[in-house]
Parts: C-alpha cells; sequence; structure tokens
C-alpha cells in the first residue's frame, strides 16, 4: 500500500489538532444536519409498544392473528371508492380495463389486484382556438389575439382571421379509449382542431366565410374533426364548433368592410327589382289572361250569332221554296212592319182625286192634341 493505515488514508490522520481523518484539502468531515436515525432503536420502540397493546404484554399467535385479521380488513376496505355524478370509473385489473363503472359508491379488488380511475367523462369542456382570454384586475376578462393560429388562407387566395372554440367531451363509451390511447387529449383536440378548420377554410372562398357560410363551415369543421379523432381511438366526441370572430386581416379589413358595404348595397337592388318584378309580372299575366278570355267569349258569341242566323235562313230558304209567292208577301210585309212601325204615317186615300191640297201642312195633323185645361169656375 502506498500509504499507512495508521495515517487515516492518503492524507493522513487530522494530526494532533483533529480526532478525525482529514478531506483531501486537509480539512475533516464536516457533520452537516441531523445524524441519521438508529434502526435497532426504532424497532425495540415498536416492539415495546405493541407489547404494551396486546392482551398478556407478549406476541403470541393470538396476537399475530389480531393483528393479521386488521391488516386483512383494512386492505379489503381499501378497494371502496366514489365515483362524482360527472365521472365515470374505469376499474384496471393488473392494468388492464375489465369495466366501467356509474357515479356513486362503488368497490373493486384492493390494490394491486385492481385500481380504478375516475376522469371527469360527462363534463363538456371548451377549448379555444386563435384567441386567449386574458384576466385583468381592472378590466376584467379580456381576449387576446393569438395570429399563429388564428390566421388562414382561403380557396381564393385570400387571409382570413377566424377565432373559434370547440367544446367536447369524452364518449360514454369510449372512456378506455381516452385514457389510453392518448397522451395529452386537450393538446390532441386542439391540434386537430385547427387542422380541419384549416382544411375547411382553404376549400372554401372568403366572400362564403365572411357572410352566409358560416353554419355550413362549423358543421363540416366539426365532421371533419370527429372523423379524425375516430381514426385516432381517441374517445373524444365533439360536441359543437362556435366561430367567435370571422374577419380579415387588419390591414385591410376597412376595404374589405366596404366591398361588403357595396355587395350588401347591390343585394339590396336586386331584391327590390325582383320584388316589383313579382308584383308587375302577375300583374300583366293577369291582364293578358283576361283580354285573351274576352277575345274568346266574343269569339264565341260571333261564331253562335253566325251560325244562328244561318240556321234562321236555312229555314226560311227551305219555306220559301215550298211556297215562294207566299213566304215574298210575308217577308215584305213583316220588313215594311220593322220599317214603319215606329214612324208617324198618313194614310190618303188615292180614290179621293183631286181634294187634297198639296200644300197642306200634312206634318201637323199627326201631332196629338193636348188637352185643354178647364177653367176654374167649371165644375
Amino acid at each position: 500500500m502506498p500509504w499507512s493505515n495508521q495515517g487515516g488514508g492518503p492524507w493522513g490522520s487530522g494530526g494532533g489538532g483533529g480526532g478525525g481523518p482529514r478531506g483531501p484539502w486537509g480539512s475533516g468531515p464536516q457533520s452537516s444536519g441531523p445524524t441519521p436515525p438508529d434502526l435497532e432503536e426504532l424497532l425495540r420502540r415498536s416492539q415495546d409498544k405493541l407489547k404494551s397493546v396486546l392482551p398478556g404484554g407478549s406476541m403470541g399467535s393470538r396476537g399475530f392473528a389480531l393483528v393479521a385479521l386488521g391488516a386483512v380488513v383494512l386492505w379489503g376496505v381499501s378497494g371502496f371508492f366514489r365515483v362524482e355524478p360527472d365521472e365515470i370509473g374505469v376499474v384496471l385489473r393488473f392494468g388492464k380495463e375489465v369495466r366501467q363503472v356509474q357515479p356513486g359508491l362503488n368497490y373493486h379488488l384492493p390494490y394491486p389486484i385492481e385500481t380504478a380511475l375516475t376522469p371527469r367523462a360527462l363534463q363538456v369542456r371548451k377549448i379555444d382556438v386563435g384567441m386567449r382570454i386574458v384576466d385583468d384586475l381592472r378590466r376584467g376578462q379580456t381576449t387576446r389575439d393569438v395570429p399563429e393560429e388564428s390566421l388562414m388562407l382561403t380557396g381564393d387566395e385570400n387571409i382570413v382571421d377566424v377565432d373559434f372554440s370547440v367544446l367536447w367531451r369524452i364518449k360514454p363509451d369510449g372512456v378506455g379509449a381516452y385514457l389510453f390511447n392518448i397522451q395529452n387529449p386537450e393538446g390532441t383536440v386542439k391540434a386537430v382542431a385547427e387542422s380541419a378548420m384549416r382544411e375547411v377554410i382553404g376549400r372554401s372562398e372568403i366572400q362564403a366565410v365572411l357572410t352566409q357560410a358560416r353554419q355550413a363551415t362549423e358543421a363540416s369543421v366539426q365532421d371533419l374533426m370527429q372523423k379524425t379523432l375516430d381514426q385516432y381511438s381517441a374517445g373524444v366526441l365533439i360536441v359543437q364548433v362556435q366561430m367567435q370572430k370571422v374577419d380579415p386581416p387588419a390591414q385591410v379589413i376597412d376595404a374589405f368592410r366596404d366591398v361588403q358595404a357595396a355587395r350588401a348595397d347591390l343585394e339590396r337592388a336586386q331584391n327590390e327589382a325582383q320584388t316589383y318584378a313579382n308584383r308587375v309580372v302577375p300583374e300583366a299575366r293577369g291582364r293578358a289572361a283576361q283580354i285573351f278570355q274576352a277575345a274568346e267569349a266574343y269569339k264565341s258569341q260571333t261564331v253562335a250569332e253566325a251560325v244562328g242566323q244561318t240556321s234562321r235562313f236555312l229555314k226560311i230558304y227551305d219555306e220559301y221554296r215550298k211556297a215562294p209567292d207566299v213566304t215574298r208577301q210575308r217577308m215584305y210585309l213583316e220588313t215594311m212592319e220593322r220599317v214603319l212601325g215606329g214612324s208617324d204615317k198618313i194614310l190618303l186615300d188615292s180614290k179621293a182625286g183631286s181634294g187634297v191640297v198639296p200644300y197642306l201642312p200634312l206634318n201637323e195633323l199627326a201631332r196629338p192634341q193636348q188637352p185643354q185645361r178647364p177653367q176654374g169656375g167649371a165644375r
């Protein structure tokens, strides 16, 4: 050996001043902290306390039996566990899922045979993408934008700022998949939500996203997220996707608002024109139908009158062929009756000779004489 055992190691003994060995820099060992307890002393004290509790003061067979029975009872009672109303219990046997239990007091075989996990499977959770809610002591809760999550590119190569929230919960029949198939559930749901939103926005045009396609976008994102998480066997159910804010970037938002106002004016003008057309066109069609029906009625009336006159003429002609002289005389008399029936007539006897004065006002003779009023004294 290169050093002497009496010297206290390679750095020698402590010399005259110290009673212990020296360290590598010439100083002895530093006694920092309390001295570790003596195990034998602890065991002896424990045995003395146990003897004072047991009957007879000695550890006999009866004492060991009581201790073992108490330990078994405590071990068996340790299998009771409680599941809260918003939780679902999952019982594991040697680390493998064997069953699920509902809220309330339940029991499983004590550890290490079975254990229980109680995730909050009935609680609806919320994840915000593109924004963060910050608590401010002066202004309360404020929303902070996260551009690296919210800025997205549309199908027509425009940039849009989208903030949205995702409501999700654990599937009632997928608690085991939620516990064992994904390591970070919230991070997974957030990553899938952002990816699905970017895919849906990338297939849409900016005008549709900013105006009438919000509900369709939310439904498409929800379906795509659910399909992706089901492929992961994540045991997650997407309850709803809510788009909080959909705006163009802040640098061009004024120009986009002007464009939207112009489009709104265009739609309003189109709606007014369509309203006017809806009012005028039916009126014109009604008038056209009325004129057409009147023409049809006139046509039917004229045709019916012509047919009637033709029938009348044919009947008269048939009668004329049977007795031409009589029919001719009758037609002459009827015609003269129609011509002279409503006019004033003066009959002159041709046999009277020259007894009629030629300048006599014959038209005055046909005037009816007005009756004379009786005089006041007449009775």
